[in-house]
């Protein structure tokens, strides 16, 4: 029996009274954090050392932080505005300070990408292991408390729960937490109820007795976690548009989070919605280069049959490609209907043989309740058929056997019940979501009808083969592209994701390794790395392509794809020398060079051994004149997709870049200071110094952070 609180004080007491003093708590990523509970449980832990507090958890989002007094300036207005009253976990500070109390532990198997490096405890306290595992750790750590945001409605009276942005793990735990009711481990499912949850359908819609405790209050209602659209640069969109030439049409497509996940997916609208601007912005990126590799797995025209959306993470951008007519294929949890789809015996239209065909692809002969509910859902009888005691009503009130073996009954079915079309199904399955404000308004928008085809589920599905159920999903995920980021690659193949070779850790694996090595097993499936070439830190700009690291996340034996904004390289199958070849062609030129004496010092690679010269012109200023014209169009904006940055802190934002770029510069803060000060005044630069809050400055500290955005914001004017 579900017990409701309106208070969350209450529902604490009721929660230890039930468990005990030895809390281990597991919280969802992401959006799906209960912050009121979880503040008042760190709270009361706070003031009872008696009280054993663990959370795990993954992907604890927090509010931009200031590295700098101009940062400050700049982001407070923007985080006030846009994450509003969006709460942040109390024990955040000190566990970045390293002062969480000795009776509380925070274990967290994914962070927010590089927010922990120079946190010791934090990275002390790191779970390192792959998302489809992160149930079976929360089991074998002794998990005794779930909790999370919930979606609530009830459209007959009736109340109806949904796990809205995050089923992914709680999906997965569903089962054990029903085996442990009523035994000594039992483990405790509490909601939070949040009215601006999106309630999403299938598989993230739970039974509300399911919950032992519920919480809900007014009181409670805030913005949910909103992080906005980011820029994208020139070398993000260079990846995204070869990327999107790799989807083939009526795939599937695994997207990873991010500035590069956005160009890709701008790259397939391009690609489908003005395929010659697409084509001549390939040819003139120079990827005619990897022309191969395009027509082998990928394709040059728009999408007839569409992609189908197999992802752990539901993007807004995701939400776009549907609305552009590219994400529609559509998947059905029936393996006889998706044998037939995948054989291309079987259409979105259909004929009175469906029966025959679906029996000769293993449907079987006897319908029960349940699969004649499937099979309507489907389109496969109409809405106005009934079923009961082992007989289908048709919609004249004719009773027939529901046995497809009688071929009196099949005629009969076939000429009465059916209908014509496919129906139902879902054009992508996600295993939890995230994105700015405008993707959750547009969520609870939605249809009923249109917010079913996006099916959150567990990442148990999600990100892997394995189950009862293996032929459906490797059906349903035909012609794959496993599509993630990484941060270097070393000569050998082998990608560096998710840590430093000193052992810290930078995010975590997450589904990157289980999605890579899915694409090894799936039939006709690519994994597809994209990585920046180069990377500046202090000034100083190093080769993302390497020749060894001490630390990998994806192992060399599974290398496929990768692309940098130089273009693809083809692993997959490939010598070790043929590799390293491969990988020199996509690298910066800058430091092509080295890189490959480095392999012939090894002898990986033969000693006369020179990179063409079709490779050897891999420069900024080359790929800044092959997006030349495209952008004189109007084409590969920064924000393509929209933001809630203003043009005035869009151009901030590029001044504060560029000064904090100089000022790490060592030999060049003293110069950029002194230019900063000399800097006369432009009246054009009001807004942006009235925004800053240093349209007049107070004292020498003001007055020198003027005149130093006033140089920055010269300067992007001078290189825009």
């Amino acid at each position: 029996m579900t017990q409701l609180c309106d208070e969350v004080g209450g529902c604490v007491d009721e929660l230890l009274a039930r468990v005990g003093p030895r809390i281990v708590l597991g919280l969802p990523i992401g959006i799906g954090k209960p912050v009121a509970l979880v503040n008042e449980l760190y709270r009361r832990a706070r003031k009872d050392p008696a009280l054993s507090l663990t959370i795990i958890t993954g992907l604890t989002l927090s509010r931009p932080r200031a590295s700098s007094a101009l940062q400050r300036r700049f982001l407070q207005p923007f985080v006030e505005r846009v994450f509003a009253d969006a709460p942040e976990l109390d024990y955040l500070p000190a566990q970045r300070e390293g002062t969480l109390p000795a009776n509380v532990q925070v274990l967290e198997f994914f962070f927010e990408p590089g927010t922990a490096l120079d946190q010791p405890l934090r990275q002390q306290q790191h779970l390192c292991t792959n998302y489809t595992q992160v149930a079976r750790v929360l089991l074998a750590r002794g998990v005794n408390v779930i909790a999370q945001l919930v979606a609530s409605r009830s459209p007959r009276g009736v109340r109806e729960l949904s796990l809205g942005g995050n089923p992914d793990i709680t999906v997965d735990l569903l089962p054990a937490i029903e085996a442990a009711r009523g035994s000594d481990r039992r483990i405790l499912l509490v909601g939070q109820v949040h009215p601006r949850m999106p309630f999403m359908l299938g598989h993230a819609v739970v039974d509300a007795q399911r919950f032992d405790l519920l919480l809900e209050h007014d009181r409670y209602d805030h913005e949910l976690f909103c992080p906005p659209n980011l820029p994208i640069g020139p070398v993000d969109h260079a990846i995204g548009l070869q990327a999107s030439a790799l989807l083939r049409d009526g795939g599937t497509l695994q997207l990873g989070i991010g500035e590069l996940g956005d160009a890709i997916v701008y790259g397939l609208q391009l690609r489908h919605q003005q395929n010659d601007a697409w084509r001549s912005a390939l040819a003139e990126l120079g990827a005619e280069r990897s022309a191969a590799l395009i027509d082998a797995v990928g394709g040059r025209d728009g999408f007839t049959q569409g992609l189908f959306g197999c992802s752990e993470l539901f993007v807004d951008q995701l939400l776009d490609l549907h609305r552009g007519g590219i994400l529609r294929r559509r998947v059905f949890d029936l393996l006889p209907l998706e044998r037939l789809l995948a054989s291309g015996r079987l259409g979105e239209r259909f004929g009175p043989d469906v029966l025959d065909l679906l029996r000769e692809a293993g449907l079987p002969s006897r319908i029960d309740a349940a699969l004649f509910a499937q099979l309507q859902r489907c389109g496969v009888f109409v809405a106005e058929t009934r079923f009961a005691d082992g007989r289908i009503g048709s919609p004249e009130g004719e009773w027939i056997s529901a046995d497809l073996a009688d071929d009196s009954a099949r005629s009969r079915l076939a000429a009465t019940c059916l209908g014509r079309h496919l129906q139902g199904g879902v054009v992508l399955q996600a295993g939890f979501l995230l994105g700015p404000k405008g993707f959750y308004a547009a969520l609870r928008e939605l249809s009923d009808k249109d917010r079913a085809l996006f099916d959150l589920r567990g990442v148990g599905y999600i990100n892997q083969l394995d189950g009862d159920d293996r032929e459906l999903r490797v059906l349903q995920r035909r012609d794959a592209r496993f599509i993630n980021s990484t941060m270097m690659v070393t000569l050998g193949g082998a990608a560096v994701s998710d840590g430093l070779a000193d052992g810290r850790v930078v995010s975590g694996v997450g589904g990157q390794h289980d999605f890579v090595r899915m694409a090894q097993v799936l039939p006709g499936a690519r994994s597809i790395l994209c990585l920046r070439a180069t990377r500046e830190s202090g000034g100083r700009v190093s080769s993302n392509i390497i020749y060894g690291y001490g630390h990998v996340t994806i192992p060399r034996q599974l290398r496929d794809i990768v692309i940098t904004e130089y273009g693809c390289a083809d692993l997959a199958g490939r010598t070790d020398s043929e590799v390293i070849a491969a990988l020199l062609n996509i690298a910066d030129s800058r430091f092509q060079g080295a890189l490959l004496r480095e392999a012939q010092r090894h002898g990986k690679i033969a000693a006369d051994y020179c990179i063409p010269d079709a490779y050897r012109d891999n420069t900024p200023r080359r790929l800044a004149a092959g997006f030349a014209r495209s952008r004189s169009l109007g084409l590969f904006s920064e924000f393509p997709f929209g933001t809630d940055f203003s043009q005035e802190e869009i151009v901030l934002m590029r001044a504060l870049k560029d000064l904090a770029s100089r000022m790490s510069r060592p030999g060049r803060a003293a110069l950029t200071v002194l230019r900063a000060a000399l800097r006369l005044r432009d009246a054009g630069q009001a807004p942006y110094l009235e925004r800053m809050g240093l349209a007049k400055s107070r004292g020498p500290t003001q007055w020198l952070q003027r005149q130093l955005l006033r140089d920055a914001l010269a300067r992007v004017d001078e290189y825009a």
